[in-house]
Formats: C-alpha cells, structure tokens, sequence
C-alpha cells in the first residue's frame, strides 16, 4: 500500500453553498471557515472536500462521450421522500434516465448524484 484515501474534492464555483448542500444530504461535521476550501466529515469520518473553481464546467450527462467524470451513490431508504428533500436542497433530477433501483440527480454545482434505494443489485 502507498498510501490511505484521505478526501474526495470536487470543483464548485461556490464551495460552501456546495458543502452545505451534501451536509443536509448525508449529515456530518463542515468547516466552512475558508471561502476556496470546504470540507465535510460525514457520521462515519469520510471526508468531502468542495474547492472553489470559477471555472467549473459541470459535466454532461448522459455524455455522449461517455464521461461523467465522478458521482456519489447515496443510499436511501424511502426514495419518494429523498428525492422531494433533495429538490427543496437545490437539486435537480436528470430526464431522460431509465428508473430502476436509482434516481439520477444534479447538485447545485451540476455534478451528478444518485439516490439508490435496492441494495441487491
């Protein structure tokens, strides 16, 4: 082994605006004290961190290039309330995505998210 997973950063034009919205999404600790650097410790010590990007492109998806470069996978227990929670947050949902155990979202950077909610596939 190298070395150990410390964060997961995501670009964001606004990164506090971004980690407030995965802190109401999945819970957690957020220092948000610095205005380029945000970071999130979920329940379990997992850490997010959102750096500021005033040129964050968010990515197309479904690409037809194939990429949709990274997604989160939340796992929800009650879909029809995660989705109307995520919506009032600022999220979009993504059209045009064949439904089966998982729900395709935009965050209000427009990276992609996804509310599973069947753990047997």
């Amino acid at each position: 082994m190298i070395g150990e997973l410390r964060t997961v950063v995501l670009d964001a034009r606004d990164p506090r605006e971004l980690g407030r919205f995965y802190a109401a999404v999945i819970g957690g600790d957020l220092d948000d004290a610095d205005d380029t650097w945000v970071v999130l410790t979920d329940p379990q010590g997992r850490r997010i961190a959102f750096q500021h990007s005033p040129e964050h492109e968010p990515p197309q998806f479904p690409d037809p290039k194939g990429s949709q470069q990274l997604h989160f996978d939340i796992l929800v227990e009650d879909p029809e309330a995660a989705e109307r929670e995520v919506l009032a947050l600022g999220a979009t949902r993504v059209t045009g995505v064949p439904e089966t155990d998982f729900r395709v979202f935009r965050d209000p950077a427009g990276h992609t998210f996804c509310l599973v909610f069947n753990t047997t596939g």
